[in-house]
């Protein structure tokens, strides 16, 4: 984790010195238990967090189009993590497609190992992978398109951004970096809880770095890069509600992309409920009938015991 803050930070100084402080190392402490580590890095006072839209939307649009994949391809040369949650960074690919793939089956896998079991979750969680993911990223990478690998903050949101005291220069840092499409930076500014989920930071980032073609999927796409940053706050913080507000952005993205997939689960999903019902309904009955039953049976035995009890006192009667 310190790891990968430092290399991280370190990729994104080297691109643009005044946009992230420089780190200077990290390390482990001496003392063993519990395992302790630490980062080393230049110090600058935090101001406005986060930093006046136009001049932090610019330069991040700036630092993104300067950045240059030393591979060519999609990727990082070493794990980086959201929070203590661990990225499928430390691989290479020419699709970005391939990557996101990879990166959100994994985000999905490690949300599944920290709650219980939501069938319906992971219906819908299968379709974004098997065609959502194809559907939005394939064509940014086909008939002629292309995208550019750009070094990424990889988890911008309202605290580690901020605007230098001493400067008014807006920065970054604690920084989950890899190479990626320059439109992921943004999948964190969706939710409501970021103050950069404000149109203005939106609308002033594509004013200096418009969107990708088929630009009519910008907005999906959107929604399928917040998956993975709202996955990965559910299963650091299990106790809240964003893996429900996760299960409803999958939702709304399979009745975008694959509605006829998502309608045939809901219609299913009817039918099994109504199938239940109907057992209910029907061990309901077969309750009452046996209840019915009994309480005859019960009349009959009593009707018997009351012929007998006449019989007996004939008996005695004339005996007597």
């Amino acid at each position: 984790m310190a790891r990968g803050q430092y290399e991280s930070d370190a990729a994104i100084h080297a691109v643009s010195p005044t946009f992230c402080p420089k780190p200077y190392t990290w390390g482990r402490y001496k003392i063993l238990d519990p395992p302790t580590y630490f980062l080393l890095a230049e110090f600058r006072e935090i101001g406005q967090q986060p930093p006046e839209p136009i001049r932090f939307t610019s330069q991040l649009a700036e630092f993104h189009k300067k950045s240059v994949s030393p591979t060519g391809k999609f990727g990082f040369h070493t794990t980086t993590c959201h929070g203590k949650a661990p990225q499928l960074t430390d691989i290479w690919e020419d699709s970005w497609e391939v990557l996101y793939y990879k990166q959100l089956s994994q985000a999905f896998e490690l949300n599944r190992k920290k709650h219980p079991a939501w069938p319906e979750f992971d219906f819908y969680a299968s379709l974004i992978l098997d065609q959502c993911v194809s559907r939005l990223l394939g064509p940014l990478q086909s008939e002629g398109r292309s995208i550019k690998p750009c070094l990424v903050h990889g988890n911008i949101w309202d605290q580690n951004t901020a605007t230098d005291m001493e400067t008014g220069e807006p920065f970054v840092f604690d920084g989950s970096a890899f190479y990626a499409h320059n439109e992921y930076e943004l999948g964190n500014w969706r939710t409501a809880r970021h103050r950069l989920s404000s149109k203005t930071y939106i609308k002033g980032y594509k004013r200096y770095f418009p969107a990708s073609e088929p630009e009519g999927d910008w907005d999906s796409r959107n929604l399928l890069y917040s998956l993975r940053f709202n996955l990965h706050a559910s299963t650091l913080i299990p106790g809240s509600n964003y893996r429900e507000h996760v299960f409803e952005d999958l939702k709304e993205l399979c009745m975008r992309i694959c509605p006829e997939d998502a309608a045939n689960f809901k219609s299913k999903a009817l039918d099994a409920e109504n199938d239940s019902n109907d057992g209910e309904e029907e061990e309901e009955e077969e309750e009452e009938e046996e209840e019915e039953k009994e309480k005859e049976e019960e009349e009959e035995e009593e009707e018997d015991r009351g012929t007998w009890s006449g019989q007996e006192e004939e008996e005695k009667v004339t005996l007597d």
